[in-house]
């Protein structure tokens, strides 16, 4: 008699949380990803891999739980518990003194679409990984209901 396979790692360590896009903000996106090619192509194929994968709905579809551009976002680190709220951003409207994190940054691609809950792998630059968890996402006034 065969028992029972209980352990389903594999699936979920491939399986990436799933993204949203505001589609008002896909061609400046994507614009954006086409100007890093020359000078960090590694970062823009990730951020064209997001597009790809994304989910793209009207700004009046956009849900408020995820992360877009004008976004405040808090994040958990799972293994330190610390919290971190930041404020996705262009790259020109970027002031980390200011928590305001480009968009066109590995922490600014890894978390654009996210909602609420969402969690990930993330590897520091001590080449530690991380899992981080987004606990809560807050939209400016520009980008909620007028």
């Amino acid at each position: 008699m065969l028992s029972p396979q209980t352990t389903t790692a594999p699936k979920s360590r491939s399986r990436q949380p799933r993204i949203v896009l505001n589609a008002d903000d896909l061609p400046r996106i994507e614009a954006l990803a086409d100007g890093a090619m020359v000078r960090n192509p590694a970062l823009a194929d990730r951020l064209f891999d997001e597009i790809n994968r994304a989910r793209i709905v009207p700004a009046s579809k956009m849900p408020k739980e995820v992360i877009g551009i004008g976004s405040t976002a808090t994040y958990r680190d799972e293994t330190t518990g610390q919290e971190k709220a930041f404020t996705l951003v262009y790259p020109e409207d970027a002031d980390i003194a200011l928590d305001r994190v480009s968009v066109l940054t590995p922490i600014g691609v890894a978390l654009l679409g996210l909602a609420e809950g969402a969690a990930f792998h993330w590897d520091t630059r001590a080449n530690q990984r991380r899992t981080l968890t987004v606990i809560r996402v807050e939209q400016s006034a520009e980008n909620g209901e007028s």
